[in-house]
C-alpha cells in the first residue's frame, strides 16, 4: 500500500468537496472552487471531516495513481482555503516586467517585448519593476504559468541576467581568460 496515499486528508472548515462516481471530486472553499476527475480504479470518499483515496487493485499503473490522487485531493483543498505564489526576479540592465490587462509584458533585451497572456485563475503582480509575483488556488496552474515567463530567459551562469524564481540559486561560473 502506497504510505502516502493511505494518509487521510483533513478538510478544514469552511471547505466542502463532494465525489461524484466515485472518482470526480469538487472542492469549493473561501477562495474558489476546484474539480478534477481521477484514473480510473482510484476511489475517492469522504469520512466525517477526512477524505480517504484507494484503489481498486495492487498493479503497477494503480500503485502509481494511488499516491499522486491523494496529492492532488490535499493540494485543490489547500488552493481553496491559502491559495498558491510563486515568486520571481528579473535580473540585467534595462530587465523589467509590467502588467497591462491579462498580459504580462517583460522587456528582456530582445527587439521586442515578449508578452505572456496569464491565464485565467491567475493573478500575476510586479512591484519594483523586477518582483514579479503568481499566484492562483490551482497549483499546477500556478507553477505552469511561472515556469513559461521565466522560459523567455533563463537565468544564465556568467553575469546571472535574466529571470529566476526568488528561492533559486545560480551557480556563477567564470568567464574565459586572457592569456
Amino acid at each position: 500500500m502506497s504510505r502516502i496515499g493511505k494518509q487521510p486528508v483533513a478538510i478544514p472548515a469552511g471547505v466542502t468537496v463532494t465525489v461524484a462516481n466515485g472518482n470526480e471530486v469538487t472542492v469549493k472553499g473561501p477562495k474558489g472552487e476546484l474539480s478534477r476527475a481521477f484514473q480510473k480504479g482510484i476511489s475517492v470518499q469522504v469520512q466525517g471531516a477526512e477524505v480517504l483515496v484507494s484503489r481498486a487493485d495492487d498493479s503497477r499503473n494503480q500503485k502509481s495513481f494511488h499516491g499522486l490522487s491523494r496529492t492532488l485531493v490535499r493540494n485543490m483543498i489547500e488552493g481553496v482555503t491559502k491559495g498558491f505564489s510563486r515568486e520571481l526576479v528579473i535580473e540585467g540592465t534595462g530587465f523589467k516586467a509590467a502588467v497591462q490587462g491579462n498580459k504580462a509584458v517583460l522587456t528582456l533585451g530582445f527587439a521586442s517585448p515578449k508578452e505572456y497572456l496569464i491565464p485565467a485563475g491567475c493573478t500575476v503582480t510586479v512591484t519594483g519593476d523586477v518582483n514579479v509575483k503568481v499566484e492562483g488556488i490551482d497549483k499546477q496552474q500556478v507553477g505552469e504559468a511561472a515556469a513559461r515567463i521565466r522560459s523567455y530567459y533563463p537565468a544564465e551562469p556568467y553575469k546571472g541576467k535574466g529571470i529566476r524564481y526568488k528561492d533559486e540559486k545560480i551557480r556563477r561560473k567564470e568567464g574565459k581568460t586572457v592569456a
